[in-house]
């Protein structure tokens, strides 16, 4: 599939120095710093297609996008995997409940979405995979979990038996009662008659009436959830047989830390004979009203309906970045608002003939998001800049410093 215009990123002067990044790791519960490398390797969950993308999405994305522009700018590869589950119940209920057909509509979703990762000045994946496309690799990788002992049959649909993975819950870190009733909430099966354990993940769904349907060794059926994203994952981002880890970040929000990453690490690591990821690495949720904002609950702010009503998406881009990537929060009018005057202020301020000295913003920047990717703190520090700017400090340059916002933060200005 198709991924989304490229994004230029403006060179730095190499005098700049760029620390080892450091990244909360979920499995650990602490930041970790990355240790410097040549080529790293990240995979992030992409969209279920049967809904606009939300400033839920945008934030999540807007993460990763930060993490892959500091990797870059210290001089390494990164190869970065985003797939799309283009196939899966809540996409088929909508095309039913809509009366579309479930292709077409995760295929006017998906444009959606490209829209709005370009307006985003988002980079996009080296691949953009859709389940659709995967389905062979998805195959394959059963098979490998089969070879390994770890797959079981249910009527004639195929479950993973989680405790296969010795270190299944390791990157969770939830009670077995509080894993059953997420389970229950994202799309398990916990009380299904015949399943080794309840929270064994189903593989391959033997084919439904009414439902799409692939052939394979196993029967005509199609994958689980948790399988897509491990064989997709693993195939386009060509782990390093030499290190003790598949992936340097597998990334998403924090609604994917149980079940799916939990799912995907141990399929992963049972097929791998080792670590599936270095860091997990997640995104805190956007609410409005009190409520986690979520399709389910149709409490959506739409991306492409605050651009539809004049928003520069600069300035939503802004607004993500005045909060620590790991919050939660509530979205509020009230931020764009005050991300749009913050945005025209630095234009204006970038504008100037003379300004105030840049090299230590940028240093500043830098330090900042090396550190857990503190966006707020480099906000700060570009906030100190243009009051020093508006004071009559000179001595810097503006062109300097906008290359570093763009390619640091995103920001076009």
């Amino acid at each position: 599939m198709n991924s989304w215009a490229s994004v230029y990123l403006p060179p730095i002067d190499p005098s700049f120095v760029f620390p080892a990044l450091s990244i909360r790791n979920t499995s650990s519960g602490a930041c970790e710093v990355l240790p410097k490398q040549s080529i790293y390797r990240m995979y992030v969950c992409g969209i279920t297609p049967y809904d606009a993308t939300h400033m839920g999405h945008a934030a999540t994305y807007l993460t990763f996008d930060m993490i892959n522009r500091y990797l870059r700018a210290t001089g390494a590869e990164v190869r970065f995997v985003q797939n799309i589950t283009d196939v899966d119940d809540p996409l088929l209920e909508r095309a039913k409940r809509d009366g579309v057909d479930w292709q077409d509509l995760a295929q006017s979703q998906i444009e959606l979405f490209r829209g709005d990762m370009v307006d985003l000045h988002i980079i996009p994946p080296d691949h953009y995979i859709g389940v659709v496309e995967a389905i062979g690799l998805v195959v394959e990788a059963i098979e490998k979990l089969q070879e390994a002992g770890s797959v079981y049959q249910v009527d004639q649909d195929l479950y993973f038996d989680v405790h296969a993975d010795s270190a299944f819950g390791s990157r969770s870190h939830l009670s077995n009662e509080k894993m059953l009733e997420i389970f229950a909430q994202r799309g398990g099966d916990p009380a299904r008659s015949g399943k080794r354990d309840p929270l064994d993940a189903l593989l391959w769904l033997a084919e439904r009436a009414g439902e799409p349907t692939w052939a394979s060794p196993f029967g005509n059926g199609r994958p689980g959830w948790h399988i897509e994203c491990c064989a997709i994952a693993l195939n386009y981002l060509q782990p390093d047989s030499d290190c003790e880890f598949a992936l340097d970040i597998q990334g998403g929000g924090t609604d994917l830390i149980f079940p799916h990453h939990e799912m995907s690490a141990a399929q992963g690591r049972i097929m791998e004979g080792r670590d599936f990821a270095r860091a997990y690495v997640h995104a805190g949720m956007i609410g409005l009203d009190g409520e986690k904002m979520s399709k389910s609950l149709g409490n959506l702010v739409l991306v492409s309906s605050l651009i539809n009503e004049g928003a520069d998406p600069m300035a939503i881009r802004l607004a993500l970045l005045s909060h620590h990537y790991e919050a939660d929060r509530m979205w509020r009018q009230s931020e764009l608002n005050s991300a749009s005057i913050f945005l025209d202020r630095l234009r204006l301020n970038l504008a100037r003939m003379e300004v105030a000295p840049t090299s230590r913003v940028i240093t500043a920047i830098i330090d900042s998001i090396s550190e857990n990717i503190d966006t707020p703190a480099a906000l700060r520090h570009i906030e100190q800049w243009m009051v020093a700017t508006e004071s009559g400090e000179i001595g810097g340059s503006a062109g300097e410093l906008s290359r570093a916002i763009d390619t640091l933060l995103g920001i076009a200005t």
